[in-house]
């Protein structure tokens, strides 16, 4: 039975992360771009980290339901790049790079919070610190499971121009016109798996995502 009051907990806790990192990742992209010398991201107003910017309501609620989500695709133009492909490939290891990173500085809060005494049950500090130490720990969480997930070798994920600087140009091309039907390919994955008991998340993101929590430090 859906449980509404567990939900609303959950989505109470996570929200911040998920904003900041749905935010995070849309920028950076925009702002490698921008460096790049492709001024679109930036005249689309993509160059910022306000969250209303960037929210696909679809792809947030999708997070809370399935462990993965997006955001609305920045606007790139590698025509404006000097070396199309390798400036892509910079684009998009922005995305997931910003992530880490995030859950790398959340990961840092957990611990300075650990360092603390803990305070009387029921008191201001608790009602405080105990709030603060579950966004945090679910910003770990967050940022790390959208960092691997967009690392997918899948068009349009991030991993898909990552995979495709490495590739002849032409099989590149190929490959990366799948983009267009990539959520289509994405939904039939996770049917698929149905099918042969296989979660995409559970089995395939989730071991890396926890693999990383273990190296930040961060309880489970």
């Amino acid at each position: 039975m859906f449980d509404i009051a567990r939900f609303m907990q959950e989505v109470s806790v996570m929200a911040i992360p998920l904003l900041l990192a749905l935010s995070f990742h849309e920028a950076a992209h925009g702002y490698v771009a921008h460096m790049l010398g492709d001024p679109t991201a930036k005249n689309a107003g993509r160059l910022t980290l306000n969250p209303f910017r960037h929210l696909d309501l679809i792809g947030t609620i999708v997070f809370f339901v399935a462990r993965f989500g997006w955001a609305k695709p920045v606007p790139v133009d590698a025509r404006y790049f000097r070396n199309p492909r390798k400036g892509m490939m910079l684009v998009a290891l922005a995305g997931p790079g910003a992530n880490f990173l995030l859950a790398a500085l959340f990961a840092l809060v957990v611990h300075c919070l650990l360092l603390l005494d803990m305070p009387a049950p029921g008191g201001i500090a608790e009602k405080i610190i105990v709030p603060a130490y579950l966004i945090a720990q679910a910003g770990v969480f967050v940022n790390l499971i959208l960092g691997v997930f967009n690392l997918l070798p899948l068009p349009p994920l991030d991993g898909s121009n990552i995979l495709a600087y490495f590739l002849p140009p032409r099989l590149a091309y190929k490959y990366l016109s799948l983009g267009r039907y990539g959520f289509i390919i994405l939904i039939g994955i996770i049917l698929l798996g149905d099918l042969l008991n296989f979660s995409l998340v559970g089995q395939a993101i989730l071991p890396v995502v926890y693999a990383l929590i273990r190296f930040l430090g961060v309880p489970l």
